[in-house]
Parts: structure tokens; C-alpha cells; sequence
């Protein structure tokens, strides 16, 4: 039977096509592959991922919202249960973060490109922001709780979300050698940041 004659035997067609995606991003460490391969990989007919994406740049926009979401559901998850300070939060929230772009480096290097559309548009999606969002609760939390600096909370989470990233990507490429920044440097850095946002004990 020719490829294209072959009947829609998925029931969600569309999670099917996200979730052959994902295998392959992650297979492929990269997203070079175009429509027609997943469609291919799938097992259903070439024209059948456009009945849900209009185009590739529309799949891989898919997939970082749900790259993000699964991210935010980690970095509760690491929460669970809710640790008794400000500090075990953030180092749990930190910890989950760096944790997930180290075991999906591809896609969370996608979550990060432009190829998956503007990113403006992307990050300040409601499902995205949903993610940021837990780091903007545990920072209010620590604020109303007497633990962690009066200070706009955005900006002590871009500080924050600045830092844990670019842990994350000298983690994904390998580059936080022992020789250079000790034998824990994730931990030593979120120790750092944490004494900073840190009311000073009395």
C-alpha cells in the first residue's frame, strides 16, 4: 500500500505527529528534519501533519510550548513536598531546571531558538508564562514571608532565570570542568544567588 493510501489508524493524529517530533529531536539532536520525514516516521500519508500544522515552524513552536510546560511541571514536581524555606525552593526550582536541559538538550535548545518562531511572541504565549510563573511564586512567597529581599520580583527572576540558564548550557556543553569551577559548581553558583536575594539574618 502506498504511503499515502494508508488509513488514519491513529486516533489523535495530531498528538501522534508531536510525539513522533519529539523521538526524533531527540533522536536526531536537532530539528533539520522537515514534515514529510515525520509524516514518514509516523506511518501516515505526507499531507497528513498539515491538517493540524500549517507549516514545520508551526510544529516546532508545539513543541517548545510543551518543552516549556514540561518544564514548569518539573520544576514543581521539585517542590513536592514543599520544601519549609525560600531558599530549598529556589535550590529545588534551580536544581529542576538545569536537571531537565541536561537530559533534553536538544529541545530545550530549540526552546530557545528562533527557528521555532519569533521569540517574543513564543515566550510571552500563556502556556510559557505559566512556567515563568513558578519562579515569580516562590520569589512573591519569600518576599511576603520576611526571607528573601523587597525587590521587583521580575527582576529578581530574570537575575535567577539569567543565571540557571547559562548553568544549564555550560552543563549541556560540557564546559563546567572541575578544573576550572570546582568539584559542584551548579550548587556553589545557586548558593551565590540565593545570598544575594537573601534578607541578611539580623
Amino acid at each position: 500500500m502506498k504511503e499515502a493510501d494508508r488509513p488514519y489508524h491513529h486516533g489523535d493524529l495530531r498528538r501522534v505527529v508531536i510525539e513522533t517530533a519529539k523521538d526524533m529531536l531527540r533522536e536526531d539532536k536537532g530539528w533539520q528534519f522537515t514534515l514529510r520525514e515525520v509524516a514518514r516516521r509516523a506511518g501516515v500519508s505526507h499531507a497528513a501533519p498539515y491538517k493540524h500544522f500549517p507549516d514545520k515552524r508551526a510544529l516546532l513552536t508545539e513543541l517548545v510550548i510543551q518543552g516549556f510546560e514540561q518544564l514548569g511541571q518539573e520544576m514543581t514536581a521539585a517542590m513536592t513536598p514543599r520544601p519549609r524555606s525560600s531558599r530549598k525552593e529556589l535550590q529545588a526550582v534551580a536544581g529542576a531546571y538545569v536537571q531537565f536541559g541536561v537530559a533534553n538538550p536538544a529541545l530545550y535548545r530549540l526552546m530557545f531558538s528562533s527557528e521555532a518562531g519569533d521569540p517574543s511572541s513564543v515566550h510571552l504565549n500563556e502556556r510559557v508564562l505559566r512556567t515563568f510563573g513558578v519562579l515569580l511564586d516562590v520569589l512573591a512567597r519569600g518576599q511576603q514571608a520576611g526571607l528573601i529581599r523587597k525587590r521587583p520580583v521580575q527582576g529578581q527572576a530574570a537575575a535567577c532565570w539569567a543565571q540557571v540558564h547559562g548553568l544549564t548550557m555550560l552543563s549541556i556543553d560540557g564546559l563546567l570542568l572541575p578544573e576550572k569551577v570546582g568539584a559542584n559548581p551548579v550548587n556553589a553558583a545557586l548558593t551565590t544567588l540565593l545570598e544575594g536575594l537573601e534578607v541578611p539574618a539580623a
